[in-house]
């Protein structure tokens, strides 16, 4: 039982800290991964191929967001059902920052990516939950 709090307790941080990381990494006025990885802050990394009209990157980031939400939440599914509330608010908030913040633009593609992260984790949820029953 303490090993559980315990590693709650973490994840609840690794939570807050990856969210916290995403928002920074959206509202900042270019591509710190690009300025890491290429020196180059107009480049984005590109870590697969594109799907048909959504982006595989913020797909990714979402999902996994998302997954993090649902280990760290999954013994509180009200709190987890706002969670996820939250998260399809805060992916299309970010996506359409960038059309204020400069040297970002707004990719619809990109919004495709956020939102379908979000809601493949919260089926994927409610599925698990409904096995489990």
């Amino acid at each position: 039982m303490f090993i559980m709090i315990n590693i709650r307790k973490y994840l609840d941080l690794f939570f807050k800290i990856s969210n916290f990381t995403i928002i920074i990494l959206y509202l900042y006025p270019g591509s710190i991964l690009g300025w890491i990885l290429y020196g180059n802050l107009k480049s984005q990394p590109q870590l697969t191929g594109d799907f048909l009209s959504l982006s595989s990157n913020h797909l990714y980031t979402f999902l996994i967001l998302s997954f993090i939400a649902v280990l760290n939440y999954s013994n509180n599914l009200k709190k987890l059902n706002y969670i996820f509330l939250y998260l399809l608010f805060i992916s299309i908030i970010l996506e359409l920052a960038h059309l204020v913040i400069p040297n970002r633009s707004f990719q619809f593609e990109d919004l495709i990516g956020n939102i379908t992260g979000v809601i493949i984790s919260y089926i994927l949820m409610k599925i698990y939950e409904f096995i489990r029953r």
